[in-house]
């Protein structure tokens, strides 16, 4: 069984990696991203009828100007971001598990403020829907240390939770000089696959853009090396 390589950033680094281990998988956390918090100006919370959450960072980072919208109505993207809005005050209007886009698409509320970080997917609102957007917080990419470049002298998975993952990953890897042909990439996404580019061992997908789906291709591409 080849080794798991878990990149995304704290505190969902230590929360994969703890859940791989108890899956029985040999696996090293290694962060090459670090979330931190912007500045910006929040509208008037009468302005909007609820929230759009893609991710809990919006809530970790989002600073003291998120009191303002407690006990507003949230749509969010997965169970984590759920566990954080709850923990905030927030009101669950819809969990999702497909997406951010399946989320807006089934809102109910005319007018929702995104909290997103400076690296998102773009969204469509459907009709009568109008979406206002706020950046609280962005991804800083860290240089790979030399204990990841070390491992990845050897055949490695590695999970791959963002589009902006998969480039940072890949750009570190050719600056480096790390060998792609002996490493597998288990990703949340198409989108995610179309910014790792080729080269790759094995690239593959989620069945849904879920860690729990990702974890379970992960531990068929460190079983196998292949999907």
């Amino acid at each position: 069984m080849i080794p798991l390589v878990v990149i995304r950033p704290e505190p969902g680094c230590s929360a994969t990696l703890s859940t791989a281990r108890e899956m029985g998988l040999k696996s090293f956390g290694l962060p090459l991203f670090k979330i931190e918090p912007r500045s910006w100006e929040a509208p008037a919370p009468d302005s909007f009828d609820a929230l759009l959450l893609g991710s809990a960072n919006a809530l970790r980072h989002g600073g003291k100007d998120l009191a303002q919208y407690a006990r507003m109505p949230a749509y969010v993207v997965g169970e984590a971001t759920a566990i954080a809005a709850r923990a905030a005050g927030f009101i669950l209007s819809m969990t999702g598990s497909g997406g951010l886009q399946a989320v807006l698409d089934k809102a109910v509320h005319p007018r929702l403020l995104r909290l997103a970080g400076e690296d998102h997917i773009a969204l469509e609102p459907p009709k009568g829907i109008t979406l206002t957007q706020r950046i609280v917080y962005a991804s800083q990419h860290l240089p790979m240390s030399p204990e990841l470049a070390k491992l990845l002298t050897s055949p490695a998975a590695i999970m791959l939770h963002s589009a902006a993952a998969a480039r940072h990953f890949a750009a570190e890897c050719q600056r480096l000089g790390v060998d792609r042909s002996q490493l597998s990439l288990a990703m949340i996404g198409p989108r995610v696959a179309d910014e790792a580019g080729s080269g790759w061992r094995c690239s593959a997908c989620a069945d849904e853009p879920s860690d729990h789906a990702l974890l379970a291709l992960a531990r068929r591409l460190c079983q196998t090396g292949v999907s």
